[in-house]
């Protein structure tokens, strides 16, 4: 054997014929290139370019995507499975009535309906975009072309895939020639199939090693117990430096965490000496008249109205009948723990010392709540001469009116 023999190789297949890729030097020659190859018939190819090029969807004869209505689909099922667990959690498994409202409402349930919409219909098109683009793909013969590597900053091609129907090599590069391209080559898979690097299979390895480690430790911190704080990388405030009820506390000589009552000391809200206008009462004994720092006018009473409409109209009525929205549903509802509103006119309330009502609103009554810590005193006594003014207009009669207007009836 000769040496030229021995150190001779046949040079080896650089794989399968994988497709044609042709370049172009502008967006024009590509635009007028991608026109003819859909005219001949091509389904499998694709034009590439560095940039945006205006009418190239076009002339490629791109269709619409069936993604819209995929995503279409998977947001109505999403506010579907949103409804629809709503309305079995609330109507069904766990029906509970608060405050009268109805089991299953449509408008209370949209805010999860739409969180629910937006979530199904964005990862149905993260995956939907990633499946119709054939994606994810290890390899790819344009890749080993070191032409195609332009194609990020200055160069413009055009790719016909080899499985195309209509692919006959000699035929493609003629019409490639035609159309003024500049270089034509042809693309090859590789021999050997492409295998996934081998840092990703470690790197999966790992994970699946590591990813009971959290689990482990949390069922260990639960189990095992210790004096320490639980491990929380978020804290909100779980753990703070403060005692809890009947706990002991090194700090002081008796060791309780609680601590008793100062002598002399007066609770928040309750450091002022005008009884009659903070409690309604003189002594034990409901005041029968207004506070001298309540002024009696009609700027009082309509101040009066404006606190009345907010605070008790909706359970009393705007007239005092215990009419009120709140109430009036809760009739409709027939619920069996309402206690209607007594009506603010009747005999029983009429004569109650003015005191005596200023308490009801400050501390309530049966099933009305205490009013004290939302209503300031000065307008809780404005809202009691609205209340005497409304009881007035519902019980009156003609002796109470002025003289010269009980003549003025008379006349007539």
């Amino acid at each position: 054997m000769t040496e030229t023999t021995k150190n001779s190789t046949t040079p080896e297949s650089p794989g399968t014929l994988a497709g044609i890729v042709a370049r172009f030097e502008t967006p024009e020659t590509l635009i007028t290139a991608s026109r003819a190859v859909r005219d001949a018939g091509f389904r499998r190819w694709d034009a590439h370019s560095p940039m945006p090029v205006h009418g190239l969807d076009e002339a490629m004869g791109i269709r619409l995507t069936i993604l819209p209505f995929i995503v279409l689909v998977a947001g109505l099922t999403g506010g579907a499975v949103g409804l629809l667990m709503q309305w079995y959690t609330n109507a069904v498994d766990y029906p509970q009535i608060i405050s009268g409202k109805p089991l299953f409402s449509l408008p209370a349930n949209i805010p999860v309906v739409f969180e629910l919409v937006v979530l199904f219909s964005a990862l149905t098109t993260f995956a939907g975009a990633l499946l119709l683009s054939g994606l994810p793909q290890w390899f790819h013969g344009l890749f080993a072309n070191r032409a195609f590597h332009r194609v990020t900053s200055d160069a413009f091609f055009i790719s016909i895939d080899a499985r195309d129907a209509k692919f006959h090599e000699n035929e493609v590069r003629r019409l490639l020639e035609s159309q003024g391209a500049v270089s034509i080559d042809s693309y090859y898979d590789p021999i050997k199939e492409r295998q996934i690097p081998t840092l990703i299979y470690w790197a999966v390895a790992i994970l699946v090693v590591l990813a009971p480690i959290p689990v482990l430790l949390i069922a260990w911190a639960r189990e095992v117990p210790s004096s320490r704080p639980r491990l929380t990388l978020f804290m909100d405030m779980d753990v703070q430096p403060k005692y809890k009820a009947q706990n002991e506390s090194p700090l002081f000589v008796d060791n309780r965490e609680e601590r008793p009552q100062v002598p002399g000391s007066v609770p928040r809200g309750r450091l002022d000496n005008d009884t009659k206008f903070v409690y309604g009462k003189e002594g034990d004994n409901w005041v029968r008249t207004f506070p001298e720092s309540v002024p009696v006018n009609l700027e009082t009473m309509q101040r009066g109205r404006e606190r009345f409409t907010i605070y008790c109209a909706p359970c009393h009525g705007q007239s005092g009948d215990g009419d009120g929205l709140v109430s009036a549903r809760a009739s409709q509802r027939m619920e069996a723990n309402w206690v209607p509103p007594v009506q603010l006119y009747a005999t029983a309330v009429r004569f109650q010392p003015v005191g005596q009502l200023f308490g009801t609103i400050s501390n309530g009554v049966r099933k009305m709540p205490a009013y004290g810590s939302q209503i300031p005193p000065a307008d809780r006594w404005a809202i009691v001469l609205y209340l005497q003014a409304l009881q007035r207009s519902q019980s009156g009669t003609v002796d109470d009116l002025p003289e010269e207007v009980r003549k003025k009836i008379a006349a007539h």
